[in-house]
């Protein structure tokens, strides 16, 4: 396992972007972080693949300079509303330094009220087609495998985050919601919020019988959180806002559940990833997180503790959708997403409660 030392000093700037005024906050960000950018050779993306956070691309306009692309971008991700009661930024930040030390997670450029600046990685965020290609799975694989061998430190407490975490999501959500139509949607779909703490205990204290190694985890490798640089063959993930120790299946049961598609028209579980295709992607990962070939038995246990954890991937995010429901000034249908994500925990959960007793 690699230990590290967190490097010291961040540069903080005393700017918040406001939504209203995104670019004019951003502007004010990077006279501090990027002095010697000409305001008039700056231009912004807006990317809109995500559903918590805004995410604007900075490039500067440098033609006619040797610099490589990535010197001339600088990724800015501004907070969503009230995603503070949901995420450890301090936890945040520490993780994607110590892994950036690593090589496994980008660096960060500045600090602000309500977001990170840090770098680009040129390439493209997969899909569910290519996320299945042969040239792409085992590279996701092997750096999962490689980000499970991480360790913070001794004063890190190694404990599964996932439980604590649901546990903070069902305390965030609202009784009654503040608009009387969500809280009709709600019960019309789940009852109540006692009937979700129900299922909670009973959710844990099955999945607590299992024996998946507690690792430092992703926990939220949505495909938009993977890029493939095409040209250099590499993959790396991005936005470690929830990473933390956890069950290793947990993290690898959330990336497979995503393999579905996030945008909720286009969600189609018939792309969830067969049987085959999971062994193959676990044996890969098991070389590298063993740093040996894992045999036939070893590639089954996690299999096999995939599917239980895909029950707690499927309920942490539900609950994280509801809260999201009340909360989020994002144009997305939380509330349709916490049916989607709940609805497959609940058509799943008895088949495989059945397995673990």
């Amino acid at each position: 396992m690699t230990s590290v030392c967190l490097p010291a000093g961040d540069v903080y700037v005393p700017v918040t972007v406001d939504e209203n005024d995104v670019y004019g906050g951003i502007f004010k960000l990077l006279e501090t972080i990027r002095p010697n950018w000409p305001k008039e050779k700056i231009s912004f993306k807006m990317f809109t693949d995500g559903i918590t956070n805004k995410l604007v691309a900075c490039t500067l306009d440098n033609s006619n300079n040797d610099q490589s692309s990535e010197d001339e971008i600088v990724l800015v991700r501004i907070y969503g509303n009230k995603t503070d009661l949901l995420i450890d930024r301090n936890a945040e930040l520490r993780n994607i330094k110590t892994l950036n030390v690593l090589g496994l997670a980008p660096k960060v450029y500045g600090v602000f009220e309500n977001g990170l600046a840090y770098q680009y990685y040129p390439g493209v965020t997969l899909k569910p087609d290519s996320v299945i290609e042969h040239k792409i799975w085992p590279l996701v694989a092997k750096q999962m495998g490689k980000m499970h061998k991480v360790e913070l430190g001794n004063n890190i407490e190694k404990e599964p985050m996932v439980w604590n975490k649901i546990d903070q999501f069902l305390n965030l959500l609202p009784q009654p919601f503040s608009i009387e139509a969500k809280q009709e949607r709600f019960t019309n779909n789940f009852g109540s919020v006692t009937k979700l703490r129900i299922e909670f205990e009973r959710l844990k204290s099955h999945l607590i019988k299992t024996q998946s190694p507690i690792v430092f985890a992703h926990n939220d490798l949505l495909l938009g959180n993977v890029i493939y640089n095409k040209d250099a063959g590499t993959i790396s993930f991005i936005d470690y806002e929830y990473a933390s120790y956890n069950y290793q299946a947990f993290d690898i049961a959330n990336h497979f559940n995503e393999f579905v598609g996030l945008s909720i028209g286009d969600i189609d579980y018939n792309k969830y990833p067969s049987k085959d295709f999971q062994v193959s992607w676990i044996k890969e990962y098991l070389t590298e997180y063993l740093s040996a070939t894992p045999t036939p038995h070893d590639v089954e246990k996690v299999y096999t503790e995939v599917q239980h954890h895909s029950l707690a991937s499927h309920f942490l995010w539900g609950i994280w959708s509801l809260v999201q429901y009340e909360l989020s000034d994002i144009d997305f249908d939380f509330g349709r997403y916490a049916v989607i994500r709940l609805n497959r925990y609940y058509e799943l959960k008895n088949k495989v409660f059945k397995e673990i007793l």
